[in-house]
């Protein structure tokens, strides 16, 4: 973004946080309810939100005076929105929900916004401070969004049955703890992590043979192109009937969708030295197993890498699809399906919780050995 850009949207932002702090001041003059005790907590909320978002406003409009305390300030302000939307959330069900209410709302999220805004933006040499403020970005970032989706769907009581608030999301994965772990360790542990380690390690090693062989790379990568857009739909019954009702059916569906991404990004990977560096390693007498183990292989390790995230996600996927077509009376794709059918989406939310923890600590850990593995690569460097 040019230097002009940033110009326009520092005043584009200042314009706009201006015009709503503006409009919560003037919230003051509305009705907001028939008790004292609503009017007196509207009232308040009101002015936390003309006052936050002032603050806000005059702080992108001297950002450099505010240049040593751009860490504290920050963080000061993402605390002070924390407190506010906590706040919130404890009044919801307590007063009428009225105009000060939802200027409270905006207050808190736009100073929320801006303090993240902010912490993304601080440079510094220290390594540990590095990793905790890109550690604490998306974690203040995510609660955010779990802020308002909770004080939306309380607020403005939308059904439970069509969107429940993460709180009764949260109080279902406590009370069903045993069942969820339960789910988990049948799909996740047995059929996610078997059939990812097959299907990506058959497919590293089918990629090792069509590397040596013209033939196998003219024959085999096409048909893997047709399997590989095959629907999962469509897998998972065939799979049920050959393996039977328990994982390694589901095992099985994931070895086929894992196996075709990881052999065409090894393939590829496997093509991606340049003829001066075979010719290099021609010149120093190196075989194909030397030249294989010392230039190919870790010129490859970025492209295994991508293939190894992709089926990391691909195979949760697969795995609980495959239950809806047939399964023992456990596992996360038998319970989604289970409770849709009971409208208990509270309980559907906790599975679509523990599957999206799982998938992203499960990418999570990938990332990082790559980060080990891959340090030299130009993507890493600063």
């Amino acid at each position: 973004m040019s230097a002009a850009d940033q110009v326009s949207v520092t005043v584009l932002q200042k314009v706009l946080l201006t015009i709503v702090a503006v409009c919560s001041m003037l919230l003051l003059y509305l009705p907001v309810g028939e008790s004292a005790a609503s009017q007196s907590n509207a009232v308040g909320l009101t002015l936390f939100a003309g006052v936050a978002l002032l603050v806000v406003t005059a702080w992108y409009g001297w950002p450099e005076r505010m240049v040593r305390w751009s860490l504290p300030g920050s963080l000061l302000a993402a605390l002070v929105s924390f407190a506010g939307a906590w706040y919130l959330i404890q009044l919801l069900g307590e007063v009428s929900i009225a105009s000060g209410f939802w200027a409270g709302v905006i207050a808190a999220w736009a100073l929320g916004w801006f303090a993240v805004e902010r912490l993304a933006s601080v440079e510094t040499r220290n390594v540990l401070l590095g990793w905790v403020l890109r550690l604490l970005i998306p974690v203040a970032f995510g609660a955010w969004l779990l802020i308002i989706w909770e004080v939306v769907t309380r607020g403005l009581s939308v059904p439970q049955v069509l969107l429940p608030s993460p709180s009764a999301i949260a109080e279902s994965f406590m009370q069903s703890t045993p069942t969820l772990w339960a789910d988990f360790k049948q799909t996740f542990l047995k059929a996610v992590l078997i059939g990812y380690a097959l299907g990506c390690g058959s497919g590293f090693l089918v990629a090792l043979l069509i590397d040596r062989s013209d033939f196998l790379k003219r024959g085999l990568l096409p048909i893997g192109n047709l399997v590989s857009a095959l629907p999962v739909v469509g897998i998972a019954p065939i799979m049920v009937m050959w393996f039977g009702f328990d994982w390694p059916s589901k095992a099985a569906v994931v070895v086929v969708m894992t196996f075709f991404p990881m052999l065409v990004n090894t393939v590829a990977g496997l093509a991606a030295s340049d003829s001066m560096q075979r010719d290099l390693m021609k010149t120093y007498a190196a075989g194909y197993g030397q030249s294989l183990l010392k230039l190919r292989l870790p010129l490859a390790l970025p492209f295994i890498f991508n293939a190894l995230k992709i089926n990391s996600t691909l195979a949760l996927i697969g795995a609980i699809v495959a239950e809806f077509f047939g399964t023992p009376i456990v596992g996360m794709g038998f319970r989604i399906s289970t409770e849709v059918g009971r409208m208990n989406v509270d309980m559907v939310w906790a599975e679509i919780a523990v599957a999206a923890i799982a998938g992203s600590l499960f990418y999570g850990l990938i990332g990082l050995i790559e980060r080990m593995l891959t340090f030299w690569h130009p993507s890493f460097r600063r």
